[in-house]
């Protein structure tokens, strides 16, 4: 398996008990290095008919941008719109075009490219990243993404694997399996793409022994980073309809800090951690509510990893 972050020495951490995304980049840029959100407009084979028609049970119909990105504004004004206000605030902030909306890997090759273009000739750029599915690389795609890749750049693909567990792909209404995500970082593997699995933390029918499954899965295949996501209710998905129905239990703020640490814990220390949980508008979430402090969140992490004098890869084999 290949973990290649260069920052595996925990005391490189810059005084995190976990090995952070976002100080990995300003270790490597020097400066401050934010994601740049961008919505293409893109669809989803889960919603379009060829896989279903209803989407993720966790998606909302805007898909998962921003509400300030939402509408039929071009890649330019999107991204004009965004460098200006960060950049007003820092004028040497650099960014990563951010493909973060639905499936971006799903459409034609051609238009894939020049969306991809696009992104990158709205200045310098110092990466890309790309969210999708696993079902929706093929190796065509593959090629194209690993063309972008040149020194001093962070070339990244997010893929939604969520958890390795059937049933919950089957309860979440992924329609694709734990096999096609295992496919699909091995054919990115053989190409030195790096890889982010995005994954969520309190499913409905997962045990605490499914996550910890789940880290140590992870651990095991050759990617590069992952992102952390509690399970939140948004307005006007099929899972505000299962929350309000079937009286769905959600993780309460200690147990979510608590199994963060314990997945990190059993998590490779080469593995950058991207993010730790979701970010939601008070206007569009349901619950749980206490993910709208995000930063309480991130504190009560560190804090809890301090009070056990442990952190990321601590339990694994080799580690302690």
């Amino acid at each position: 398996m290949t973990h290649v972050t260069n920052r595996s020495n925990p005391g490189a951490w810059d005084g995190k008990p976990y090995n952070f995304f976002g100080d990995y980049l300003k270790d490597r840029f020097k400066t401050r290095v934010l994601k740049l959100p961008l919505d293409a407009g893109l669809g989803c084979p889960n919603r379009d008919g060829t896989l279903g028609s209803g989407g993720c049970v966790f998606c909302s119909e805007e898909g998962s941008a921003p509400p300030h990105l939402e509408g039929t504004d071009g890649l330019h004004e999107q991204m004009t719109r965004s460098i200006e206000s960060f950049r007003r605030a820092d004028a040497s902030t650099q960014f990563i075009a951010y493909f973060q909306a639905y499936t971006n890997t799903y459409a034609p090759l051609p238009h894939l490219k020049e969306l991809y273009d696009t992104a990158l000739s709205g200045g310098p750029m110092a990466g890309l990243m790309i969210g999708t599915r696993p079902d929706c690389l093929d190796n065509d795609v593959l090629d194209l993404i690993k063309s972008y890749d040149r020194d001093d750049f962070e070339l990244w693909l997010e893929i939604g694997m969520q958890t390795m567990h059937e049933k919950s792909l089957y309860f979440l209404n992924r329609r694709h399996s734990h096999g096609d995500t295992r496919d699909a970082v091995r054919r990115a593997a053989e190409r030195r793409l790096k890889v982010c699995l995005h994954i969520i933390l309190g499913i409905p029918g997962e045990t605490w022994e499914d996550m910890m499954d789940t880290a140590v899965e992870i651990s095991s295949l050759p990617v590069q980073g992952v992102k952390l996501h509690h399970l939140h209710v948004i307005k006007g998905t099929p899972l505000e309809d299962i929350y309000n129905e079937c009286d769905m239990r959600l993780p309460d703020f200690r147990e979510y800090v608590s199994t963060v640490c314990d997945f990190l814990e059993r998590l490779c220390p080469d593995i950058l951690v991207h993010r730790l949980l979701g970010d939601r508008d008070e206007d569009s979430l349901v619950a749980p509510l206490w993910g709208l402090h995000k930063g309480t969140v991130l504190k009560a992490i560190e804090d809890e990893f301090q009070r056990r004098g442990s952190r990321q890869g601590h339990l694994r084999e080799g580690e302690m």
